[in-house]
């Protein structure tokens, strides 16, 4: 189970780093710019999600990429389908409840609750990342051998 616990933090941590800082640059700079509450936390999320995203579909294309040299393929447009698809699996079902219910309405309502607009977006975006990764490491575990074995193509 270490190996394990160890495997998700080497795929997740660098990503969650990534969104956090992202998550509360584009809620401070969407409140300071709307003076809404509500477009800060669809800023947040949003922002925190294209850099979490991001940073892992570059990853798995390296990784991707280096399989497939090391078995002299090329990497091709399919190939790289093969890697949105297995993000897709990874993190669908979790991501839409968490970026159209969960993680919003967190971020929207912790701030006011908590008094401290940095402290209730940090606290919302740490309260739906519980939620989010239970479905999330359920489906990359599935996924890994069928969508992420990419020296058997």
């Amino acid at each position: 189970m270490k190996q394990k616990i160890r495997e998700w933090l080497r795929r997740y941590l660098p990503a969650e780093l990534l969104s956090m800082a992202a998550t509360l640059v584009g809620a401070w700079v969407a409140l300071h710019a709307t003076h809404s509450h509500l477009n800060a936390a669809l800023a947040g999320t949003w922002a925190g999600n294209v850099a979490y995203f991001g940073y892992l579909l570059g990853q798995d294309v390296h990784q991707a990429r280096q399989a497939c040299h090391a078995h002299q393929r090329p990497y091709t447009r399919r190939t790289f389908g093969r890697n949105v698809r297995a993000l897709a699996v990874e993190f669908g079902p979790a991501e839409v409840v968490d970026s159209l219910l969960i993680r919003p309405t967190l971020m929207y309502y912790l701030p006011r609750w908590t008094g401290s607009f940095g402290g209730g977006i940090l606290l919302a975006k740490l309260l739906a990342d519980v939620t989010f990764y239970v479905p999330a490491i359920v489906s990359y575990e599935l996924s890994k051998k069928r969508l992420r074995n990419f020296g058997d193509e």
